[in-house]
């Protein structure tokens, strides 16, 4: 099948993405990298994915009937917790296809990205980093600060728990495992331990994560 490739591309302040699609609109490429950008604008530079695009994006693409399949590519520090959380929600709720592939790094709030698609993957190199929500800076109302994000959290592990094979109690353990990170508490796992978890479906690459799209769209190349 010959395919004629249009480059499209996502720009802000901080953020320069590129997705190709294939004309016969097979699958999707949607590019999740840096950090997440929330409510407010990160330096100009850093590279940073903005959810004020990403979210209008999946709508579209969820809409089109010509889509079959949506390929998101993971290389994540994290960043804003409620942002990444939404996306992973949009990415979640979606009938269209999705495939995660973590490439580098899936971490913090990337790990809920990751497990959002219908299918994960993550390549042998790639890190993941699972630990408690945080907030920097001056904490005005300390008791109400803290139910905030203990909530959020509880949120958090909630959602990654329906979304993986993850259980619950092992999840905690490396959440607040003392002994992994030197200056915080969490877990770095690596891509063959992500699935020995259960928190991503398995090892594989970029030809792996197409065959897995291109099966359940039944797409054939």
């Amino acid at each position: 099948m010959d395919k004629e490739k249009q480059t499209v591309e996502l720009t802000g302040t901080t953020q320069k993405c590129t997705e190709v699609v294939s004309t016969d609109g097979a699958i999707h490429v949607l590019p999740i990298i840096g950090q997440i950008e929330g409510h407010y604008v990160l330096p100009e530079n850093q590279k940073a994915t903005k959810y004020e695009q990403i979210i209008p994006r999946l709508v579209d693409l969820e809409q089109d009937e010509s889509v079959g399949g949506v390929l998101l590519i993971l290389h994540t520090l994290g960043g804003d917790v409620e942002a990444g959380l939404a996306m992973a929600e949009m990415i979640a709720s979606m009938k269209t296809p999705t495939v995660s592939l973590v490439l580098g790094g899936g971490h913090s709030i990337g790990v809920p990205l990751a497990v959002a698609a219908r299918k994960s993957l993550i390549v042998p190199s790639a890190t993941m980093t699972i630990h408690p929500v945080r907030v920097s800076g001056t904490v005005l109302g300390a008791p109400q600060t803290y139910r905030y994000l203990s909530e959020m959290q509880s949120r958090i592990v909630d959602f990654v728990v329906r979304h993986s094979h993850m259980d619950e109690k092992r999840f905690l353990e490396l959440m607040m495992c003392p002994d992994e990170l030197a200056t915080d508490v969490g877990s770095v796992v690596e891509g063959a331990e992500a699935v020995r978890e259960g928190l991503i479906d398995r090892i594989g690459g970029l030809s792996e994560a197409l065959q897995e799209l291109r099966g359940m769209a039944g797409v054939e190349r």
